[in-house]
């Protein structure tokens, strides 16, 4: 997440230092299904604005994915450029940009109580598979397209709705078994061969999320 602030940090101030010079300019707070999030924006014409922000939030939360129970994170970060074209006397625009994307699903198996766990197609003694651990992430550039709405008093403050989708693109699955060089020689080939089994199958199900949807609203106020 470092290496992101600072790309948004440097290219906000450079965004800012450019469009004070040319006038209007504004920054904003945002909070949405991205994360919570800064932005800055410079209005290049009276019908187009370019925005650039970063978003970023961990959420946790728990349940069963290709039939095995998880302690999940859901962690978001991204950083985005768009432009937004506006419409005469209106408060709607269209928006299209790119997203440097570092969404991921971070999961970990929870405790079965002693009961034997199902990888696969096959069911082994947890003793065997210790911790079940994946991560899910996507492509690393992904495009947006969405509408918004700017709502601004006095020219001065105002808020933004957005709406739209970010592709994330296929997912990419990883699983492994913490106990797995450690279990007995006779079941290491077997566990092996389950664990890509499951992997696949959760990673079919992880591709519900390459389409992801953008619902923010933000607070901006312009210079």
């Amino acid at each position: 997440m470092n290496h992101r602030i600072c790309m948004a940090t440097l290219a906000a101030l450079t965004l800012l230092a450019f469009g004070t010079a040319t006038a209007d300019v504004g920054v904003g707070l945002k909070a949405g299904t991205l994360g919570l999030g800064v932005e800055g924006r410079w209005k290049a014409l009276p019908w187009l604005d370019v925005r650039l922000g970063i978003n970023g939030y961990d959420y946790d939360d728990n349940g069963a994915q290709a039939g095995i129970n998880y302690d999940a994170t859901l962690s978001l970060d991204s950083v985005y450029a768009t432009g937004n074209f506006h419409f005469p006397l209106s408060p709607f625009r269209v928006t299209a940009g790119v997203v440097s994307n570092g969404n991921e699903f971070v999961m970990a198996s929870q405790d079965t109580g002693g009961l034997s766990i199902e990888i696969g197609n096959g069911a082994f003694d947890p003793a065997d598979v210790g911790t079940l651990q994946s991560v899910t992430s996507f492509d690393s550039t992904a495009p947006y397209l969405g509408v918004g709405f700017d709502f601004e008093v006095f020219g001065k403050v105002g808020l933004n709705l957005d709406l739209g989708v970010l592709w994330q693109g296929e997912p990419s699955v990883t699983l492994e078994a913490t106990g797995l060089e450690t279990a007995p020689a006779a079941i290491q080939d077997t566990l092996t061969a389950e664990l890509e089994t499951e992997r696949l199958e959760l990673e079919d199900e992880m591709s519900d999320f390459k389409a992801w949807p953008v619902l923010s609203l933000g607070f901006v106020y312009n210079f």
